[in-house]
């Protein structure tokens, strides 16, 4: 069995307990876990500024061929 390719990427973040008290509030409001509230605020924190990568887009053959006529 092949490992799975993964796109993404692990790091440590220290962050003052008062702040990550309300991160773990806001992500629970939002059905959200914290990793996902964490990672939301900061694609959206790039957004705004303009920073964000363009996301890649996934075309089948279908359509790849549908968009050349």
């Amino acid at each position: 069995m092949a490992a799975k390719e993964s796109n993404t990427k692990s790091f440590v973040l220290r962050i003052d307990a008062e702040t990550m008290d309300a991160i773990e509030k806001w992500a629970a409001d939002e059905f959200r876990s914290t990793n996902g509230q964490l990672q939301w605020i900061i694609a959206e924190a790039l957004r705004r500024s303009g920073r964000k990568p363009k996301a890649k887009s996934k075309t089948t053959k279908g359509e790849a061929n549908d968009e050349l006529q």
